[in-house]
């Protein structure tokens, strides 16, 4: 078209026609919507905009890395295996706990009484996550209402078992195993089971008839060798 905007037609011969309306009147002629009927629409040129960007991050890559294409699918399927058996091993990751907050025990004041009676209505109905996060708080609730330990409504279940292990030695550990069971199930988005339920429960049992032993005397029975 522009051949025959600046040359002419028919058989007078070659029409010289300047640059600039020889551009304007291109420009006229491609302006017809006829010449535009089949162009894509703007979500349509927005996407193969977008996927030209894509094809051209793979290609960049694909060369950046060993072995071309090849390499970076074997790459992208390591990253994929990887990222499976993370899942697997660690299971489903939680953004906020099972219940509650960092702290062992929420807004609303209990007794060790009525948690521990949670506790058993949730057993009763294999709710073992509740049962167990349940029987927890009561087990420490039950220790500040005797006094061994001081109220703490902040407190973790990590603290709440260092605090009663000093004061009741003898259970130190299974404090511990007790307060770390807590936060697998309450932040950790595991699952309690019957058997976790069943030892705190006897544990708690056995807190309930345990006497207190200061730090300093066990520290003293441990020099002595009794």
């Amino acid at each position: 078209m522009l051949a025959r905007l600046m040359t002419g037609s028919g058989d007078d011969g070659p029409v010289t026609i300047p640059r600039g309306p020889a551009r304007e009147a291109a420009e006229r002629e491609l302006s017809d919507p006829r010449y535009h009927q089949n162009d894509p629409n703007l979500l349509q040129r927005a996407l193969n905009w977008f996927w030209e960007r894509i094809g051209d991050l793979f290609d960049a890559a694909a060369g950046a890395t060993p072995g071309g294409w090849a390499g970076l699918i074997a790459v992208v399927l390591v990253v994929v295996l990887l990222a499976v058996a993370l899942r697997l091993r660690l299971g489903a990751l939680r953004r906020t706990p099972t219940s509650g907050g960092g702290a062992l025990f929420g807004d609303r004041p209990r007794t060790a009484a009525e948690h521990r009676a949670a506790a058993e209505q949730h057993a009763a109905d294999s709710r073992w996550t509740e049962a167990v996060q349940e029987r927890m708080r009561g087990l420490v609730l039950a220790l500040e209402e005797r006094a061994l330990l001081a109220p703490g409504p902040g407190r973790t279940a990590d603290e709440a078992a260092t605090e009663a292990g000093r004061m009741l030695p003898a259970h130190a550990e299974r404090l511990r195993a007790a307060a770390r069971t807590f936060d697998d199930v309450t932040y950790g988005g595991r699952p309690g089971t019957e058997r976790e339920y069943a030892l705190l429960s006897s544990l708690d049992t056995d807190l309930q008839h345990s006497k207190p032993q200061p730090a300093s005397a066990a520290t003293a029975l441990d020099g002595s060798g009794t």
